[in-house]
């Protein structure tokens, strides 16, 4: 397919579970070394954010980039009739928001399809091929150009020699049938496959392998998202707090697991908006730590107390798992107690402000200002 003949002005929509602001902001910081570029702001990825943003796109935009959000059937829908993309990019499905849908899963699934059926059918559409859950999206009927990235399966565009590599991820991709090495300032192959999104749209769009490479290097990385800081001690603090979705917390609990020389501790709090599955995926996101580089599971909420209980049904020791009913007691176990060569990670759903009124209000920030504070080189 011509591009250029469906696509006279790209209207690149980016959707999913996870991954939509990185992935949106990857895009932007490339296309911005060429032409001038809309993008939605910050994570303002709402409905309500998509119609203002219908009055500030003028002609002057050569590219716009949004993210299209969801906790509800009809949402991207909403988007897709507001401002219609030509460029539709499917991150991932997984099970955020889905305390909301009657139909659990498969309701998500027709949620995020609505991208699909309300995006130009002549336009491109990039699936995730490593998301079994992106298989069962309805783009079967879709009659655009359908492209799918990967690192694990193949994929029309392919990462491959994935990588750390100081403080960031460098990674391998064939692009006009030339291998090109890429890095990004951020750590985990969940980021890696958001950048390879990125890669591909770019490419699509004819910006040279140079303007990707400058892109991927200056994109702006949000607050609270696997920011990561080098203390005294020889301490490593992973703050990844701004929010909490069981696929986003196992990359969380990957990376911890990578980077970790020493002690590896995993703070999690608690993920929202599950409903009546909260039980299943908190002790999900258990069985999955249990298997990993991780010494200690700290949790504060009572849901995140799950966590815990499927780690150790799956093997964790129950010694090493710890539940906090307050603030104050984890305070007391990280401020001046850790030991040398120690990583953390924090992890969990920070939205309520009265940390005294709920169990359920634990605030990361707090703790991670007061570590850093207290551990500063």
């Amino acid at each position: 397919m011509d591009t250029q003949t469906v696509i006279n002005r790209p209207v690149i929509a980016v959707t999913g579970s996870s991954g939509k602001t990185t992935t949106k902001e990857m895009i932007a910081s490339i296309l911005q070394r060429r032409w001038k570029t809309f993008k939605s702001i910050e994570n303002g990825n709402d409905v309500w954010f998509t119609s203002q943003y219908v009055n500030q796109i003028d002609s002057s935009y050569d590219m716009v980039v949004l993210e299209y959000g969801m906790t509800h059937l009809g949402n991207i829908a909403q988007h897709c009739r507001l401002i219609q993309p030509n460029i539709g990019i499917i991150t991932n499905v997984g099970t955020a928001h889905i305390g909301n849908f009657e139909n659990g899963l498969s309701g998500i699934v027709s949620a995020k399809s609505e991208l699909i059926k309300g995006m130009n059918p002549e336009g491109i559409l990039l699936l995730n091929a490593d998301d079994f859950n992106s298989t069962l999206l309805a783009s079967k009927g879709f009659t655009g150009e359908k492209i799918t990235i990967g690192i694990l399966n193949k994929a029309d565009y392919q990462a491959y020699e994935v990588q750390y590599f100081d403080r960031g991820m460098l990674f391998q991709v064939i692009l006009d049938g030339v291998s090109s090495e890429f890095y990004i300032l951020s750590l985990g192959r969940h980021n890696v496959l958001y950048a390879l999104f990125a890669v591909t749209v770019s490419h699509l769009l004819g910006m040279s392998i140079v303007e990707i490479k400058e892109g991927l290097k200056t994109y702006y990385k949000s607050y609270g998202r696997l920011q990561i800081y080098y203390l005294k001690n020889d301490i490593t603090l992973i703050d990844d707090s701004f929010n909490a979705k069981a696929c986003a917390m196992k990359a969380g609990i990957d990376v911890l697991s990578d980077i970790g020389k020493g002690t590896n501790i995993a703070v999690l709090g608690r993920i929202n908006d599950l409903e009546e599955y909260s039980l299943q995926i908190h002790k999900e996101v258990g069985y999955y730590l249990a298997d990993k580089n991780i010494d200690y599971l700290f949790t504060i909420s009572e849901e995140a107390e799950q966590i815990g209980k499927g780690a150790i049904e799956s093997g964790f020791s129950k010694n090493k798992v710890i539940h906090f009913s307050s603030l104050g007691q984890l305070n007391n176990i990280l401020l001046g107690k850790l030991h040398p060569k120690t990583t953390l990670l924090f992890k969990g759903y920070t939205g309520f402000p009265d940390e005294e009124k709920t169990l359920d209000s634990f605030r990361m920030n707090e703790t991670i200002s007061q570590l850093i504070n207290y551990y500063k080189p």
